[in-house]
């Protein structure tokens, strides 16, 4: 992700929190947050077209809600001609099951995985 993200593609994330948490596991590139300004869905997917971006990672929430939220964009973007990275979304919410629904707490969850891992070595 942090690859894809340094080539150009922009994240669609849902909050402020959101974002530091990516900032704080190394994400550099652009980050799109959804909940600014009191902007709609629609809006940010048409301020998304707007900015003539081909491609976008969603990386929303793996809650029953940011479940919704992801198929309704990810359904809209691709509307748009825009490209959609799941995949990530999809491994976290694979990989982290009940312990990760939201991205705020990935941070954690990979903290407590490498200390996992640090004491069965």
């Amino acid at each position: 992700m942090a690859e894809e993200s340094v080539r150009g593609t922009p994240i669609l994330v849902e909050g402020k929190k959101d974002i530091e948490t990516l900032r704080e596991l190394g994400i550099e590139g652009q980050i799109i947050c959804a909940k600014t300004g009191g902007k709609s869905l629609l809006d940010v997917v048409f301020e998304i077209e707007r900015a003539k971006t081909k491609e976008i990672i969603l990386l929303l929430d793996f809650d029953r809600r940011g479940r919704q939220v992801t198929n309704r964009v990810r359904h809209n973007l691709e509307r748009a001609k825009i490209k959609v990275h799941l995949e990530f979304w999809l491994t976290i919410l694979a990989s982290g099951g009940k312990d990760v629904q939201c991205i705020e707490g990935l941070k954690t969850y990979l903290e407590k995985l490498r200390n996992k891992v640090g004491t069965q070595s």
